[in-house]
């Protein structure tokens, strides 16, 4: 299958310069870089703020932690949006089997010895010459592209069993493994998600949909059943007034940091909850202090900001000049808007806690190298809209 769509993709991509809707293909989608920037540096400001919080706590890495995130994540990930931005995406899809076993390699790499490393009962870490990185954020880019060359390449057979819901599957059962493994199903979670939009977006049929959720509940069921942080992190979500010291300890501190912020905010920097008792401010949290500084209206302020994100990128995807631009596309902006989502529901109490960054704004210099790196992707497919 791979083999009789290769020479298709060429084709695309010779064609586009002839094509009369494409006169605008040299510059990028000016709304979507506005945003894109609007978040990068009002991130970094929030992190500063985040920061400033557990170095008064006497945190004694900072210098690590601030490193990571400002040159290997921010600095890095400029650097990846503007390849991504300028490189054709067209590129890409000749070489999406072999970036997707890359990163299924890179992710199993985790259980090796010495460059294996594990945090807080979880192995997502690879550390090379004193540098640590998570390559499960590589694996999320590599499973949408190579989720979008294959949707586009079966086409019309997306709504036959085996191509479809099949294709789906098999895409999903290497990362599945490797994620549970680790583990790590906040990811997971995101890989899934972002996937099924695409085999959504590719044409797949309702009952292939409605054969992925129950067999996604299913699975949930069993990883839920087999791990008990998982089943934990449920039971608190259903029920939040139990293990008010242990698992919704995060959430309950998330909360009063959101509610003490009012309807404008303390102030920039001037939070509290980052001092004292909120955990992982600069991480998972991080939209908590952004809430309690910002308040109400900054919040809100925040969630438009990546409602509007999403909203550009599935724009770009209706006018992308080919399916696989539309596809990859689909799965970017699904990717990126979700991935903020989740972890905003989770501070409010709406969803359960997984772990899951704030695009552009948690620390972290893999998520923010890998998100740079995805929003460049959608600029270059909107350099060639149609």
């Amino acid at each position: 299958c791979w083999s009789d769509y290769q020479p298709i993709a060429e084709r695309e991509a010779s064609s586009l310069p002839v094509s009369n809707g494409m006169k605008k293909r040299a510059s990028v989608d000016k709304p979507l870089a506005l945003l894109i920037l609007i978040l990068l540096v009002g991130g970094c400001l929030i992190f500063a703020s985040a920061a400033f919080g557990l170095l008064a706590r006497g945190a004694t890495n900072m210098s690590s932690v601030v490193f990571s995130h400002l040159v290997l994540g921010v600095g890095l990930g400029v650097v990846a949006l503007l390849i991504g931005a300028t490189v054709d995406y067209h590129r890409w899809r000749r070489y999406a089997p072999y970036i997707y076993a890359l990163a299924i390699l890179a992710t199993l790499a985790v259980f090796l010895p010495y460059i294996g490393f594990t945090h807080g009962g979880a192995r997502r870490w690879l550390v090379v010459s004193g540098v640590s990185f998570q390559p499960s954020e590589l694996l999320k880019i590599a499973s949408i592209l190579f989720a979008a060359s294959y949707f586009a390449a079966i086409k019309t057979k997306v709504t036959s069993f085996t191509y479809g819901f099949g294709g789906f599957a098999a895409l999903l059962a290497l990362p599945a493994l490797a994620l549970v493994l680790q583990p790590d199903i906040g990811t997971l979670g995101i890989i899934c998600i972002s996937v099924l939009a695409i085999f959504f977006a590719a044409g797949a049929s309702w009952k292939q949909l409605g054969a992925v959720i129950c067999v996604g509940l299913v699975a949930l069921a069993l990883v839920a059943y087999n791990k008990p942080y998982v089943r934990e992190r449920l039971v608190t979500f259903v029920y939040p007034s139990q293990g008010q010291h242990d698992q919704s300890y995060q959430i309950k501190q998330s909360l009063i940091a959101v509610g003490s912020g009012g309807v404008f905010g303390r102030g920039f920097g001037q939070g509290i909850q980052k001092f004292t008792y909120l955990p992982e401010p600069m991480g998972d949290s991080i939209f908590a202090v952004a809430a309690e500084e910002l308040g109400f209206v900054g919040s809100v302020f925040i969630v438009a900001l990546f409602l509007a994100f999403a909203l550009r990128g599935f724009s770009i995807a209706a006018r992308a000049p080919d399916l696989f631009g539309s596809l990859l596309a689909v799965g970017l902006s699904t990717y990126l808007g979700i991935e903020a989502f989740i972890n905003i529901a989770s501070m409010l109490g709406v969803a359960p806690v997984t772990g899951i960054p704030l695009t552009f704004i948690s620390q972290g210099g893999s998520a923010m190298l890998a998100s740079l790196g995805s929003a460049g992707l959608l600029l270059n497919i909107s350099r060639r809209r149609s």
